[in-house]
């Protein structure tokens, strides 16, 4: 077995990307691999076939694999609830709730959890390809790091350093990060990579001999910027979508401060009848047909947030004009008329008054609900599946005209007018039969099939992997793996 990490000089440098196209250029040559995050700070997660949590970003990499996603996979998720805390779990499973400070003590305690994970990962795979989290040049997280440089060191492990070019500043990045580590940690940085590359490479390549000779490290490949490509993203969200000219249904999604699980909306993204467009903060909600009301880490805060934006004025003028909404997952119980939280699960204990759109309330209870489902939307049998990641326990009149069935049991609920629906299912979008039943509710109608979202996944892993084929120099990777 040998595992080969993956850092970058920033966040959203290209690692996660990286590692999901070596994951599926090696597989595609029949290596047994799998990826590996030892850290992860995200709201998008995934659901695990032994019913764990990880980052989706880890999901992705391991559907590039072509292996199924897996606790050990992501040892240590925190999935910040605040600007100072975060929930934390260990190999999918909720730890607790833990201050900024807290968890950084605890993080001797963690690294026993990646250990344990990589281990466990290591029996049964024969390449380990790790990501990173961040730079490992954290002067202030530098102490007891098990997401880095740390991780890399306990498994004497190599590494390969990403800089990302396209936001300027590329050699400072990579000298610079070089510079601040360690001897040890220099010797174990085997190289670089330039990531999103636009223009003649033959203006870099002075650059890149300047850096070989500056640094007595090679570079390892210079990627190009790939145009449109659309893959799960880890954590950040865009808020800008898209505007096609033959758009004839406009979605709105107002982006909250704890938004969970954005990647619901990749497939509208893709479909050229959907004007899709992210609301921030300060913005007015347009003229739309739908509102889509998204996960949420911190459902009772957000809610509040929601409030004080006007945006709960605006939606219900939306519904007045006969627009739709739709809620998922916390989104979900924001629509019904009150949402309680006692233990302090997710918030500070309390209760806090929903939109009052759905007869229902929900209350948190201690054990999140994970799992993977398919079944079907009502009315009919057109084929949903995806995941639900969950406190809460909903109940409540409304909940007797589900949206769907799951698992053989009914989710979600649809107002008596059909103008507001409501689910804990995410993925909901991602098969082209329960998109087009979906939009059609909403006034998008006569059109044939929509987006094949997992289809278009597996196209643009091959298209990532056709990329770094391409560019890198493969052979002087799979030496760095023993090949």
């Amino acid at each position: 077995m040998t595992t080969l990490m993956i850092q970058g000089t920033t966040s959203d440098a290209g690692k996660s990307t990286i590692v999901a196209g070596l994951c599926r250029l090696l597989a595609r040559r029949g290596v047994s691999v799998a990826p590996f995050k030892p850290q992860n700070m995200a709201l998008n997660s995934a659901v695990t076939v032994d019913g764990g949590e990880i980052g989706r970003s880890t999901a992705l990499q391991a559907l590039a694999a072509g292996i199924e996603p897996h606790s050990d996979m992501n040892p240590v998720l925190l999935k910040p609830e605040s600007d100072r805390g975060a929930q934390v779990i260990l190999r999918g499973q909720v730890h607790g709730h833990m201050h900024a400070m807290d968890y950084h003590a605890y993080k001797r305690t963690a690294r026993e959890s990646v250990l344990a994970a990589w281990q466990a990962l290591s029996s049964r795979f024969d390449v380990i390809v790790a990501e990173g989290a961040g730079s490992p040049a954290e002067i202030n997280l530098r102490a007891n790091d098990i997401a880095n440089m740390g991780f890399a060191e306990m498994i004497d492990c190599p590494v390969l350093l990403v800089g990302d070019i396209d936001r300027g500043g590329v050699f400072a990045q990579l000298v610079g990060t070089l510079e601040l580590l360690s001897a040890s940690e220099r010797s174990r940085t085997r190289g670089f990579i330039i990531n999103r590359f636009r223009g003649d490479i033959a203006l870099l390549e002075p650059g890149l001999d300047w850096l070989t000779t500056r640094t007595g490290k090679p570079v390892f490949g210079t990627l190009p910027y790939v145009q449109g490509l659309l893959l799960d993203a880890e954590d950040s969200v865009g808020l800008t979508g898209h505007a096609e000219e033959e758009a004839t249904l406009r979605v709105v999604v107002p982006v909250l401060p704890r938004i969970s699980n954005h990647n619901d909306f990749d497939p509208l993204r893709l479909d050229p009848q959907v004007e899709l467009d992210f609301i921030g903060p300060g913005q007015a909600i347009p003229l739309a047909d739908l509102i889509v009301l998204p996960g949420s880490k911190s459902t009772r805060s957000d809610l509040d947030w929601l409030r004080a934006q006007g945006w709960e004025a605006a939606i219900r003028r939306h519904l007045r004009y006969g627009g739709h909404v739709l809620g998922i997952c916390g989104g979900f119980q924001m629509l019904g008329r009150a949402i309680h939280d006692p233990d302090g699960l997710e918030s500070p204990p309390g209760s806090t008054p929903g939109l009052g759109l759905l007869e229902f309330e929900t209350h948190m209870v201690a054990g999140k609900q994970l799992r993977n489902v398919s079944g079907h939307l009502l009315p009919g049998q057109t084929p949903v599946s995806g995941y639900e990641i969950h406190n809460g326990v909903s109940s409540g009149p409304a909940l007797e005209r589900p949206l769907c069935v799951l698992n053989g049991r009914p989710d979600g609920a649809v107002s008596a007018d059909g103008q507001v629906l409501g689910t804990y299912l995410h993925g909901l979008f991602d098969r082209p039969e329960a998109c087009e039943v979906l939009l059609a509710r909403c006034g998008l109608k006569g059109r044939g099939a929509g987006v094949d979202y997992r289809a278009h996944r597996q196209r643009e892993l091959d298209r990532l992997a056709d990329c770094l084929e391409a560019h890198l120099d493969i052979s002087a990777i799979e030496s760095l793996l023993g090949g």
